[in-house]
């Protein structure tokens, strides 16, 4: 789950930045807001809840974990004779290949997780949804809709 989890922190840091950088122009001080300006609906989500509750993590995090337990095997087998240089090379090549495969096993989840915020968030009219740990207050929670959604249990 962590490493699932971290790819999704990830996303929500670059969605709140993305988000933060479009909104940016829109701030006025307060009292200068014209009558122009209207609020948007804003919900938002908990996302690494949505990871860690949709129903393909478990078997995800235990491909990653025999994943994990293959290149141990792997690495020990090829490193026998082998200098401590080839050895951190070795050791290098498998991490890259296990990031590449938990990138591969979290994409699908992370994709039924945005498909179902976006049904949620046109469902309830919202203009945007953002990561809950980026607002400080205000905002439509989400979370158990896109978990219900998404058939977490």
């Amino acid at each position: 789950m962590r490493n699932i989890k971290s790819i999704a922190v990830k996303f929500a840091a670059c969605a709140a930045v993305c988000l933060l950088t479009l909104l940016g122009s829109n701030f006025a001080l307060p009292g200068t807001a014209s009558a122009e300006q209207a609020v948007l609906p804003i919900g938002v989500v908990d996302y690494g809840q949505l990871i860690n509750r949709h129903p393909d993590t478990a078997k995800a995090n235990e491909q990653l974990q025999a994943e994990r337990e293959q290149e141990q095997k792997d690495f020990n087998a090829k490193s026998v004779k082998l200098s401590e240089q080839d050895k951190q090379n070795l050791g290098r090549q498998l991490g890259q290949q296990f990031e590449q495969k938990r990138q591969e096993l979290a994409k699908p989840i992370i994709e039924k997780i945005n498909a179902a915020i976006k049904e949620v968030m046109e469902a309830k009219g919202l203009s945007m949804v953002v990561q809950r740990n980026t607002v400080i207050f205000g905002g439509q929670d989400i979370t158990q809709d896109v978990l219900q959604k998404i058939g977490a249990n």
